[in-house]
């Protein structure tokens, strides 16, 4: 048990010092934490994602989502684009795809070139590990009285 407990607080901070590379790339590239997240998550899916899917993945709340959304918007690095209902997209401009390449897509670039450094086997063994505690995580948290 005490060999778990151990791991579990080495995989807890490994946890936390990856999130504070992520925000030391967001100062060294002038961004706000959720600045990044937005690009990333957009440049991730090309040019344009539903706004939901930022505020699924980002694990940060609408209202700072939405802040920095409409600074961005106000720099003219995205816009919002109405899809159905109350949906929305959120799209790169011209200036915005030029500011995701010397921001944004650096950080995604790094992260490819230390993934294409792993064989597939480690890969697939990092992801599928990963995504199991995620999936248990997730039912168990259910679990937690409201």
């Amino acid at each position: 048990m005490e060999s778990m407990h151990t791991d579990l607080k080495r995989f807890n901070c490994l946890t936390a010092e990856i999130d504070a590379v992520y925000h030391d790339a967001a100062l060294r590239l002038g961004l706000s934490d959720s600045a990044l997240m937005i690009l990333y998550t957009v440049c991730t899916y090309g040019e344009s994602c539903l706004l939901h899917d930022i505020t699924r993945l980002s694990g940060v709340s609408k209202q700072t989502i939405h802040s920095a959304l409409h600074k961005l918007a106000d720099e003219g690095v995205v816009y919002l684009e109405p899809v159905s209902g109350r949906k929305k997209r959120v799209c790169l401009t011209k200036t915005g795809k030029a500011f995701a390449e010397q921001t944004v897509l650096q950080v995604i670039e790094i992260e490819n070139e230390i993934f294409g450094g792993w064989t597939e086997a480690e890969r697939e063994m990092y992801i599928g590990l990963t995504q199991r505690y995620l999936s248990a995580f997730r039912e168990k948290v259910k679990e937690l009285p409201r």
